[in-house]
C-alpha cells in the first residue's frame, strides 16, 4: 500500500530518532468522486528515494570512501604481485586522502536538490480567452506530500484558473483539482487525476529547531524554467509579509536568501537533507519589479501540512 505521508524524525544535535508513524489520510475526492487508488498495481519506488537519501548521510559517504580506499589498496597489492604486507592506519589514511582528492563529490546543495526533485511538479493554470479558447494563465511549482498524488502549492498560483495541469518529474502530465485551501497562509492542496507508477513524496521536517544561518535549497520553476535549484540560508524566522497588491498580510514566515522568482511560488524550501521545511510563497522587492533582490518568504511546513489535513509533528 502507498504510505500517506512521510515525516522526518531528525532533530538537531541528537541521535537518531524514531520516525513519526504515518497517519491514515482519507483519500480526497475529485469532482465529487473518490480518486481510484491504483496502489496494488503500482510497484513501490522506495529504493530510489532510499538511494537519494543515503547520498546526503555523512556516515554513508564516509563508508563509501572507506570502501574505495580499501579497494585502492587491494588493487595496489595485486599490481605489486600479491606480496603480503600488513595494512597500517597510515596506509588507510593515505588511501582515504587520495580518494578525497581524486573523487569529485556532489555539493550538499546538489544532494539536497536530488532528494526532493522527484517530488517537485510544475503547476500550470489555464483560463479562457474572449473566443472561449483555453489559454495559459500562469506557472508555479508544487510539491508532492502524499504519493497518492496530493500536492501542496500556493493559492495564488491556482486561484481563478478554469483548468489546472501538473507535470511530474518523469515528464508525465495530469489534470489536477483543488481539494483544499488555506487562504490565510496562501496555500492550496491539489489532487492529480493521473498518478505516475513511481511517484515519490517528499519528506517533511519540523521547523522548530531551525535557526538563522541554516543552509536551505529552493527547487522550482522560476519564470517557467526548470526544475531550477538555488541555495542560500535562512535569514530569519517569524517574519511578516504583505503582498505587492497590499491585499493580505502573511505572518509566521521563514525568511531566506536562496534565489526565488515568479514561478518558484508553491515550491519546496528544503534542508541539506532534502527535507521540506517550507513552501515558497513570496519575494520582497522595494521596486515595482517582480524579481529577486535577496529576500524571500516561505510558509512553515507545519501550516502547509495542516492545509492538507495532515497531523502535526
Amino acid at each position: 500500500m502507498r504510505k500517506p505521508v512521510v515525516y522526518s524524525g531528525k532533530a538537531r544535535a541528537t541521535g537518531p530518532a524514531t520516525p513519526t508513524p504515518p497517519a491514515v489520510v482519507a483519500q480526497p475526492a475529485v469532482n465529487g468522486a473518490e480518486v481510484p487508488d491504483a496502489a496494488a498495481a503500482r510497484p513501490r519506488a522506495g529504493w530510489r528515494q532510499g538511494l537519494a537519501r543515503a547520498a546526503v548521510d555523512p556516515r554513508v559517504m564516509w563508508s563509501v570512501m572507506g570502501l574505495l580506499a580499501v579497494g585502492l589498496l587491494a588493487s595496489q597489492w595485486l599490481v605489486s604481485g600479491g606480496t603480503a604486507r600488513e595494512l597500517t592506519q597510515k596506509d588507510i589514511d593515505a588511501a582515504v586522502l587520495r580518494t578525497l582528492t581524486t573523487q569529485v563529490m556532489p555539493s550538499p546543495a546538489a544532494r539536497a536538490a536530488e532528494v526532493v526533485r522527484p517530488a517537485v511538479v510544475r503547476v500550470m493554470s489555464y483560463g479562457r480567452d474572449e473566443k472561449g479558447e483555453e489559454v495559459e494563465q500562469g506557472v508555479g511549482t508544487g510539491v508532492v506530500i502524499v504519493d497518492k498524488g496530493i500536492i501542496l502549492t500556493n493559492l495564488h498560483v491556482v486561484q481563478g484558473a478554469r483548468t489546472l495541469k501538473v507535470t511530474f518529474s518523469d515528464g508525465s502530465e495530469s489534470v489536477a483539482s483543488v481539494t483544499g485551501a488555506q487562504p490565510e497562509n496562501d496555500l492550496a492542496v491539489l489532487q492529480a487525476h493521473t498518478i505516475p507508477d513511481d511517484l515519490v513524496a517528499a519528506t517533511m521536517r519540523s521547523t522548530q529547531d531551525l535557526v538563522p544561518g541554516d543552509q536551505v535549497v529552493a527547487v522550482g520553476f522560476p519564470f517557467g524554467i526548470g526544475p531550477s535549484t538555488s541555495a542560500g540560508v535562512i535569514s530569519g524566522l517569524d517574519r511578516s509579509f504583505r503582498s505587492p497588491e497590499g491585499e493580505q498580510e502573511l505572518t509566521n514566515l521563514i525568511q531566506f536568501d536562496a534565489a526565488a522568482n515568479p514561478g518558484n511560488s508553491g515550491g519546496p524550501l528544503v534542508t541539506m537533507d532534502g527535507e521540506v521545511v517550507g513552501i515558497v510563497t513570496g519575494i520582497l522587492n522595494p521596486t515595482s519589479h517582480r524579481t529577486f533582490v535577496g529576500i524571500g518568504f516561505a510558509v512553515p511546513i507545519e501550516s502547509a501540512a495542516s492545509a492538507a489535513g495532515l497531523p502535526p509533528f
